[in-house]
């Protein structure tokens, strides 16, 4: 059998765009003389569509949608991911399903059966489960279908559930001659290792080939790297479509086989889930330019370089806005950095709006002398000339706080967190500087003056991050222990020999901080566990 792997990006509730790219990939299928095609989970309205679901309308076009497949099928077997109405007598009223289409007849549908609520996912919210596995007789083959976390139960190392079944097990006396996992699986660090593990394990149970189908692409927070794999029955990987694009690959299952040795870099497939999901941002938004406060230091230079890549040097504007406090090495390396990436540059110094401020506000704070409401209203003017040229010139302002930093709180509201999206919200303070090391072993852009210097907000004289904050590496330290893996305070103390008290009082701070977070941008989520989406804490509690 000759499978056709196609791995889009679609657009959430784009139906009649992503219904173009699907028969657009069918013809190409019939052109390499395929047997049978397989698209991602929920190719056709694109994942996750959150409570587009609620409207029956969105539900109705996808079965309009799926006639003109089925039309376009024939001499085929189609699979492709979409959301069908449940029976009226089930709990939910919805299915995530695959529809089975053979020669231009529907043959049928496989429901998802393990519906994962936990971490970015809320697919119980939606959807009722399938019931069981089955197979689907296909030129002499003996094919099981599953979706997605319908192959993940099988590893076993599952954080947040346990669910009653195992799909892969309820195929293993059914005697498969292949198995097909189609998957919107996000993106996170080391994703591509365990998802390769997933499908090794499910080949080596049940004796056969394994196919997956991955979704590639940003949708708002969450980005879908692809790397569709191709495992034997031997468990070895021996094909893998590309990563981070679109991608059309053929298996040919009579084809002998090779192992594939697996080697990545994680910081250039974190590098370049950034970018993804900063240009599949503005372009399903319709945006095509950005822009953003240059200050001299690592965070926006890191910005910088990501909107390059993901918009064009053309469609970058930056902005340079000293004060009183900027050093004249940080403006030096905003402009030395802005010249070697070839963007506009403009220049607004901001200290004749700040003495303003300070002419009005002076007589109400004379009995209190200079304390931190006058470094931000330094960068909440910042934030407003930003916004300004945002409304004005129609281009989407990114914001530059990291993981570390919106962890503790060291940002200011309607200041440095102004924007339409944050994309190192999720990126330690650490991995930023692992990330720009990894830019510049392509291509010297970032100056080494940034990467060397100690890291300051520039709000006062001699300000240093460290006058405020630990060290970002024992911060690093904690968030990961604490947000990313639920370790106690008393648990981080003892892996990290940092004191426990100081572990408390950096907890403390991230749940002191939790109101600010709600009101920043979105960002792109690339670790285990980021700040904004699936991750949900009251502002009011007295737990921690």
């Amino acid at each position: 059998m000759r499978v056709f792997v196609a791995q889009l990006n679609p657009t959430v509730g784009a139906i009649e765009k992503n219904c173009q790219k699907i028969l657009q990939s069918i013809e190409r299928a019939k052109q390499q003389k395929a047997d049978l095609v397989v698209f991602p989970e929920l190719v056709l309205c694109g994942y996750p569509p959150e409570d587009l679901l609620l409207h029956p309308s969105f539900v109705e076009a996808q079965q309009r949608a799926l006639e003109q497949i089925r039309q376009a099928s024939s001499s085929l077997i189609v699979l492709v991911g979409l959301v069908r109405k449940s029976n009226a007598d089930s709990e939910k009223f919805l299915f995530n399903s695959v529809a089975v289409i053979e020669n231009g007849k529907l043959l049928g549908f496989v429901d998802k059966q393990l519906l994962p609520t936990y971490d970015v996912f809320d697919e119980r919210r939606y959807f009722e489960p399938g019931k069981e596995s089955q197979i689907w007789n296909f030129k002499e083959m003996r094919v099981g279908i599953l979706i997605c976390e319908d192959i993940w139960q099988h590893v076993g190392d599952g954080l947040y559930t346990h669910y009653p079944k195992d799909p892969v097990l309820q195929l293993l006396p059914l005697k498969p001659d292949l198995v097909i996992n189609v998957s919107a699986s996000p993106y996170r660090t080391q994703k591509l290792e365990v998802r390769n593990r997933v499908f090794i394990k499910c080949a080596q149970t049940l004796s056969c080939p394994v196919i997956g189908a991955c979704q590639v692409g940003g949708n708002d927070q969450l980005v879908f790297d692809g790397h569709s794999p191709y495992v034997n029955a031997r468990g070895e990987l021996v094909q893998m479509a590309k990563g981070f694009e679109e991608d059309e690959v053929l298996f040919d299952l009579k084809a002998p086989t090779q192992p594939l040795s697996l080697s990545y870099d994680p910081a250039e497939d974190m590098y370049k889930a950034l970018v993804l999901g900063v240009q599949d941002y503005f372009h399903k938004l319709g945006f095509k330019k950005g822009c953003l406060g240059l200050s001299g230091g690592i965070d926006s230079a890191l910005v910088a370089c990501i909107a390059v890549e993901a918009l064009g040097k053309e469609n970058v504007l930056v902005v340079l806005m000293p004060s009183r406090y900027s050093s004249e090495g940080s403006i030096a390396d905003a402009q030395l950095l802005a010249e070697r990436l070839e963007i506009e540059t403009l220049l607004l110094p901001i200290e004749p709006l700040f003495k303003a401020f300070l002419d009005v506000l002076g007589p109400l704070f004379k009995e209190k002398g200079p304390t931190i409401t006058e470094e931000n209203v330094q960068s909440r003017i910042r934030g407003t000339l930003l916004m300004a040229l945002s409304n004005k010139q129609g281009n989407l302002l990114l914001g530059t706080s990291n993981k570390s930093e919106l962890g503790m709180g060291y940002c200011t509201l309607y200041g440095d967190m102004c924007g339409g999206l944050s994309p190192l919200s999720d990126v330690t303070k650490g991995q930023v500087y692992e990330l720009c090391h990894f830019i510049n072993r392509r291509q010297e852009l970032i100056p080494k003056a940034i990467l060397d210097k100690s890291p300051s907000a520039e709000l006062r004289s001699n300000q240093k991050d460290s006058d405020s904050l630990p060290p970002y590496e024992t911060i690093d330290q904690v968030i990961e222990g604490y947000v990313e893996e639920f370790l106690s305070p008393e648990e981080i103390a003892k892996n990290t020999k940092i004191p426990l008290g100081l572990v408390e009082e950096l907890v403390r701070k991230i749940h002191l901080a939790e109101y600010k977070r709600l009101q920043s941008p979105p960002g792109i989520r690339v670790s285990r566990r980021a700040f904004k989406v699936g991750r949900r804490y009251p502002i009011a509690q007295k737990w921690m």
